[in-house]
């Protein structure tokens, strides 16, 4: 499996800033935020439930990752999608960094993807409704 999902409470912007200040509690910022219902809507003229790409990346962890292999920035940052589902719920889902990074083959990269995990499912914890 390449990611892992959760139900929270609120609508879509609630969920949407509650999402952030979780990821901040575990060292991630957003770098990137995608609006991808505005961008089909825009581009396509499609309308779309509300769903964001949000490019999370915890600095330390980052730097530690691209220590290890330079050329691992084409596997970040950390997906982390935003959306509502049709009955008005809100579903988060996050890459899972574990068979991401394996991609690479390099043992050394294992605990770091572990580590990305432990966080990101604490954020998740702390959205569960």
């Amino acid at each position: 499996m390449y990611g892992f999902t959760v139900n929270t409470a609120g609508d879509f912007n609630t969920a949407l800033a509650r999402v952030t200040e979780a990821l901040k509690a575990e060292g991630f910022g957003v770098l990137t935020e995608i609006d991808v219902a505005a961008t089909l809507k825009a581009k396509l003229g499609v309308d779309k439930r509300p769903y964001r790409i949000l490019g999370a990346c915890n600095p330390k962890l980052a730097n530690q990752a691209l220590e290890a292999e330079p050329d691992i920035g084409l596997l970040l940052p950390c997906n982390v999608v935003v959306r509502e589902d049709e009955d008005g719920k809100v579903v988060v889902g996050f890459m899972d960094p574990v068979p991401v990074l394996g991609l690479v083959q390099r043992k050394e990269l294992e605990p770091l993807g572990s580590e990305v995990r432990a966080k990101l499912q604490r954020v998740a914890e702390a959205l569960r409704s």
